[in-house]
């Protein structure tokens, strides 16, 4: 017996292409991709000694990072191109970077 499966469209994105949003002076997000669930995964580019404005609080859920390129800074500890971090809801951080940073942000739950 064959069973079908349905599977749905990729969907893929550019960052080059994606839309620039400045959230803070020398901090920009590319957003790449939203789901249905309110998930949504961007890029969040940051220019050398920037430090996001006030304290970025995960809520309603927990966000994941990759660093693509520089260094990442969450207020405690530097995290190098190749880290990954996962933020659990509630949880907070200061993000900010002295090198400059090209970070890869999910969020799972909106």
């Amino acid at each position: 017996m064959t069973t079908e499966h349905q599977v749905p469209d990729y969907v893929w994105s550019a960052v080059q292409d994606a839309p620039v949003h400045e959230l803070f002076p020398g901090i920009r997000q590319r957003p790449l991709w939203s789901g249905d669930n309110g998930a949504t995964a961007q890029v969040l580019e940051m220019d050398p000694n920037t430090c996001w404005q006030g304290v970025d609080v995960h809520e309603p859920g927990p966000e994941e990072v990759f660093v693509v390129s520089g260094v990442f800074n969450d207020g405690d500890r530097d995290y190098p191109a190749g880290s990954f971090i996962h933020a659990p809801a509630g949880s907070s951080h200061v993000p900010q970077t002295t090198t400059g940073c090209t970070l890869f942000v999910f969020y799972p739950e909106g």
